[in-house]
């Protein structure tokens, strides 16, 4: 499969080969959603946490006597029953969301999403993105001619270059990421992926072995 390739003004400058390996494998949707949910389950905290009533502020002293009164007998204000007491069967601050999935399985995923993209039309490959100084407007210039217009984008760098992030940071709608973090939560995210060539070169050395 050849993509076209541009420079940062969306001219079109020559056309490259995409392995097949990676970009034109047939779309599992069970696959796919499967690891969306690990890695949203992943990226969960667990740190919902209740108070029994052992560690609720207060309640030390028996509120009235046991008899005599003619009310129900009490032992404490803290009760889960009373206002502002314990809260019973809460949540403790111990469950783990953790999941698992096999790397291959993950890499599958990855492989069909970008397969989607380029069918789809919404991979840019770019000869290369630079800025001199870090500038917003600039950068949204150049982000306009190649996307911007028309949805958002997931800008996929071959390693970091805090001129490029710095300038993007502030722009909606656009994100970064190294291309050997990639994952299929952050692809899904956006319409639109692009990436220079070296990129594509990342991919394949960490995701194809």
């Amino acid at each position: 499969m050849k993509v076209k390739v541009y420079n940062q003004k969306k001219e079109e400058i020559e056309e490259i080969e995409l392995l097949k390996e990676i970009f034109e494998i047939k779309l599992n949707t069970d696959l796919v959603h499967q690891v969306v949910l690990v890695q949203t389950a992943n990226q969960r905290q667990g740190s919902a946490k209740a108070k029994t009533r052992a560690e609720v502020r207060g309640g030390g002293r028996k509120p009235w006597r046991q008899k005599g009164t003619g009310r129900a007998r009490v032992g404490s204000i803290r009760s889960p029953i009373w206002r502002g007491g314990g809260v019973t069967f809460g949540p403790i601050g111990e469950k783990v969301f953790k999941k698992r999935i096999p790397k291959k399985m993950r890499r599958k995923a990855l492989f069909m999403v970008l397969s989607v993209k380029v069918k789809e039309n919404l991979l840019l490959v770019l000869d290369k993105l630079e800025i001199g100084k870090p500038k917003t407007k600039t950068m949204a210039e150049i982000l306009n001619k190649l996307f911007l217009k028309k949805g958002s984008g997931l800008v996929v760098l071959p390693k970091i270059n805090k001129s490029v992030i710095l300038s993007i940071k502030n722009i909606p709608k656009v994100d970064t990421i190294q291309a050997r973090d990639l994952n299929v939560l952050d692809l899904l995210s956006y319409k639109y992926l692009v990436m220079p060539k070296e990129s594509i070169k990342i991919i394949k050395d960490t995701f194809l072995k």
